[in-house]
């Protein structure tokens, strides 16, 4: 199957690869690139997951290797996303496409696409446009980001659910920093940092959001000042105390805002939030964090950070380690590189399998931790290659004065424009 396990785990991987600088490994993948890669398939994909991981794994294999295998595979997939923007009615792109029949639509379960997914493309078209000469690449993608700009966002926060045929938010969904709305935050900074800091909008949206997420959703738990980020109910927009493992996202992103200009008082949101990050992993008997953790209130003091059986899962996911990554290299304190070999040593006891790492159903307890007998593509791509970088001797291995990296941990090139 097209984009099966295999394909997206050896396109991920390829930069991470690299940067490795294990070039046997390297010559193998890009043989199997070269000779095995096919998208002849009839197949839907999902843009966004296809854009941040395939797409950005190519871009980013050509920029590291100056191949230009890389560049023309991205060309081609870049190419066949494009149904996506063309045949929506609005500025704001469908969800999936067909990569033989062309056609693009919105997912079965949904007239929607997600906030974070059609905001979270803009960093890999607009390189592959840059790379290729053809503008057109950059030029859809970026009318997302004018087009959400240009709409109404309550304290610079975006509803996480829009539609591609109106063009507008869905009036009521849900608020918040961790799954659908993460990396709409994320990408408008990022964007800002690649296009050499020239794009004004992205960056007052930007400080916008940070300014809302300080006080709409930044809250402190009752019994250790746990500082965390809640969200906003759909449809009453009550605060819920409920913080996801993708949020972990943030202080990384805040410090590389920080590292660019921005405000200091968000470094000591950062620092804040890593100590929480942190104590979702060292909380836990297995020393994993779950997928969710809840807070406890001032009118429920009996519980401070605690997990829903439903929510103890790991999926090895990157976001600490990423911000880990970010906050080392960009501080220089030691205490993220332990921090990152603890929960190395964590993974390495608890998901290690013979052939590689597994997903966890319980990071509750370490003698039932139902390993779950798959991997995402994330953890070779993002998680390993974080902790590898966290690990270097050489703290500026990969500069994030060069480079502006993915949602998917592809490092691609600053411009000055």
């Amino acid at each position: 199957l097209l984009i099966s396990n295999n394909t997206i785990f050896l396109v991920s991987k390829n930069n991470k690869i690299y940067i490795y600088i294990f070039f046997l490994e390297f010559d193998e993948a890009r043989e199997w690139v070269s000779t095995s890669f096919n998208l002849d398939h009839y197949k839907d994909v999902n843009l966004f997951e296809t854009t941040i991981r395939v797409l950005g794994g190519f871009l980013s294999a050509y920029h590291l290797s100056g191949d230009s295998l890389f560049l023309d595979k991205a060309l081609d997939i870049g190419s066949r996303l494009m149904p996506c923007f063309i045949k929506s009615p609005s500025p704001i792109p469908y969800s999936d496409v067909n990569l033989i029949s062309h056609m693009a639509h919105s997912p079965k379960w949904s007239p929607d696409s997600s906030t974070a997914e059609v905001s979270t493309i803009q960093l890999e078209f607009r390189d592959l446009s840059r790379s290729t000469g053809t503008q057109n690449f950059e030029n859809v993608a970026f009318k997302v980001s004018e087009h959400i700009h240009t709409l109404e966002k309550p304290n610079g926060l975006v509803p996480i659910y829009i539609n591609p045929n109106t063009g507008k938010f869905h009036r009521g969904s849900e608020i918040k920093i961790g799954a659908r709305g993460d990396s709409y935050y994320e990408y408008l900074l990022k964007q800002w940092i690649q296009t050499g800091k020239s794009i004004d909008f992205l960056k007052d949206d930007y400080l916008e959001a940070i300014d809302g997420i300080i006080t709409q959703l930044v809250r402190t738990s009752p019994k250790r000042n746990l500082t965390y980020i809640g969200e906003l109910k759909a449809g009453s927009r009550n605060f819920h105390p409920k913080m996801d493992h993708l949020v972990c996202y943030l202080p990384g992103t805040l410090a590389l805002g920080v590292h660019y200009g921005m405000p200091s008082s968000h470094m000591r949101l950062a620092e804040k939030l890593m100590e929480t990050c942190y104590r979702m992993y060292a909380d836990q008997p297995t020393f994993l964090s779950p997928e969710i953790v809840y807070f406890g209130t001032n009118t429920d003091v009996n519980q401070d950070m605690y997990v829903n059986t439903n929510d103890a899962h790991s999926l090895l996911r990157p976001e600490f380690v990423e911000s880990l990554w970010y906050m080392y290299q960009i501080s220089g304190n030691k205490t993220y590189q332990d921090w990152g070999w603890l929960i190395f040593q964590a993974f390495e006891r608890h998901t290690k399998v013979a052939g590689g790492f597994t997903s966890i159903g319980n990071v509750l307890d370490p003698e039932d931790t139902r390993p779950q007998d798959m991997t995402e593509s994330f953890f070779f791509a993002e998680t390993l290659k974080y902790l590898y970088l966290l690990m270097s001797d050489d703290r500026h291995m990969l500069s994030i004065d060069k480079y502006v990296v993915n949602s998917e941990g592809h490092p691609l090139p600053i411009n000055n424009r």
